[in-house]
C-alpha cells in the first residue's frame, strides 16, 4: 500500500534546511519516492496523501535513556511522541525493553547516525510543529503515533 505523506515543510535530514512544495511517497516500509506537490495529482492519482501542518522530516535517533514509564512497551511509545523511529544500542540492553523495540519496529543502533530522508530507505518520518512538538511519527511506514 502507498501513502503521501506531505506538509508544510520537507526536510530531508536533520541539518537541511525546511523547503516548500515536496511530498514523501512511502510504499510498505520504504521511501518510495521525494516529489514536488505540485506532481502528485498527476503521477499518483487517487493516491491517500496525509496532509499535514508543520515541518516533515526524518524521524530521530535516541540516545539516551528512554523515558521513565511503567512497562517497556510503554517507555518505547513515549519515544514515539518525540519523533524517535531509532534508539542507541546501550540504552535497550533490558531484554524486555529490547523486545519491545523490536515488536514496534524501532531500529537499534550501535551508535548515532544522522537521521535522513532518501529513496529506497526505510519510511521513518516525524512532522514537527513550529513550537518544536511532534505531531506525527511514522515507523517503517507505519503511522503510530498523532498528536490529538
Amino acid at each position: 500500500m502507498r501513502t503521501v505523506h506531505a506538509a508544510d515543510l520537507l526536510r530531508l535530514t536533520a541539518d537541511d534546511p525546511p523547503r516548500a512544495g515536496l511530498a514523501v511517497v512511502v510504499a510498505g516500509d520504504r521511501v518510495e519516492a521525494i516529489v514536488p506537490t505540485d506532481e502528485l495529482p498527476g503521477a499518483y492519482p487517487g493516491m491517500r496523501v496525509r496532509r499535514w501542518a508543520g515541518t516533515l522530516g526524518p524521524a530521530l535517533v535516541h540516545d539516551g535513556p528512554l523515558p521513565p514509564a511503567p512497562t517497556p512497551r510503554e517507555r518505547v511509545h513515549a519515544l514515539f511522541r518525540l519523533g524517535v523511529a531509532a534508539v542507541v544500542e546501550e540504552h535497550v540492553a533490558d531484554p524486555a525493553l529490547r523486545a519491545a523495540a523490536a515488536r514496534n519496529d524501532v531500529v537499534v543502533l550501535p551508535g548515532v547516525r544522522p537521521p535522513a530522508l532518501v529513496t529506497g530507505g526505510r519510511a521513518d518520518l516525524a512532522v514537527f510543529g513550529p513550537d518544536g512538538a511532534c505531531l506525527a511519527t511514522v515507523v517503517a511506514g507505519r503511522l503510530v503515533h498523532r498528536r490529538a
